[in-house]
């Protein structure tokens, strides 16, 4: 097999991994399989998927399982589904675990349990009301010195070098902090927080604009780069008929956090090859990858279309 043929290969092994499948995956197979413990449903690229010692670009409608890890990188967000309906986000610069996911029913009522790691970053999990009715929860969110046992609520957390925060929005949560006792947290805007170098002061209350000043280090940021469903915006960074510069430049792409395809077409009579990114859900989250590819990969002919 040639570089180029065995390059498709890999590439196309990659974009599969992305999805949750197997280059020897069947339809048959593919709708066997069980439902993904978590899925990704909101992105703010780059970012980073790590499973089984590979890492790879996190792609919109990545199907993931327990002990993969995310990693984000700067102004990044990502947004995931729950196997139970939960919603976690992310925020920038953060590092984060799937671990010990598992499903089953208690009569009618579904019993879902994980432990999400949160090693560096901002991190929120939130329950609607509608998934709190439907199933029971025994999820603990482990930071490095802290843990918080949920079980369906609204929580806000951070992992920094100076200091770990754990910010109860709604409900109520236990968190441990390694070797002391467990500490309640019932009231809304609680924060408990452990300095690296001090023991932990008493928990105290902030206000709402403070909670929501917290909140913005997880959410979405529309114009910045968001790719979701519905998305019909593309960046491309390359449309050239060399094969081996379309290459190249998947894998700068790749390589910096970007799901990246190549896909071939034809153009005034002749084969070319574009190298995009797919799914924005606006023209400016589309100029605003635009312009960091420009600035931070030094590609120059970068353009947005639908």
């Amino acid at each position: 097999m040639n570089t180029s043929a065995s390059w498709f290969a890999s590439a196309a092994a990659a974009l599969l991994l992305i999805a949750g499948l197997s280059l020897d995956s069947t339809p048959r197979a593919v709708a066997a399989q069980a439902l993904p413990d978590a899925e990704v449903e909101g992105l703010q690229m780059p970012a980073w998927l790590t499973r089984d010692g590979k890492k790879i670009p996190l792609a919109l409608g990545a199907q993931l399982k327990n002990g993969d890890s995310i990693t984000t990188g700067t102004g990044s967000r990502v947004l995931l589904r729950l196997a139970e309906g939960s919603v976690v986000k992310l925020g920038d610069n953060a590092r984060f675990t799937l671990n010990d996911m598992a499903r089953d029913r208690d009569g009618e009522r579904e019993r879902f349990k994980a432990t999400l790691g949160v090693a560096r970053g901002a991190f929120r999990f939130t329950t609607s009301p509608e998934y709190k009715k439907k199933t029971t929860r025994n999820i603990d969110v482990s930071f490095p010195s802290v843990t918080a046992e949920v079980r369906g609520t609204d929580l806000w957390g951070k992992a920094a070098d100076d200091k770990q925060v754990v910010a109860l929005v709604e409900g109520e949560i236990n968190v441990r902090p390694r070797g002391g006792a467990p500490i309640q947290l019932k009231e809304e805007r609680t924060v408990y927080i452990i300095p690296a170098d001090a023991p932990p002061p008493p928990t105290f209350k902030i206000t709402l604009a403070q909670l929501n000043g917290f909140a913005q280090e997880t959410e979405m940021q529309p114009g910045s780069g968001v790719v979701g469903r519905g998305g019909d915006y593309k960046v491309y960074a390359a449309r050239t008929a060399n094969k081996d510069e379309a290459i190249a430049t998947y894998n700068r792409l790749t390589d910096a956090g970007y799901a990246a395809a190549i896909q071939p077409a034809f153009y005034q009579g002749r084969q070319i090859y574009q190298v995009r990114i797919m799914g924005f859900l606006s023209e400016a989250d589309g100029v605003a990858v635009a312009v960091k590819l420009r600035v931070e990969l030094g590609l120059q002919d970068v353009h947005v279309s639908l």
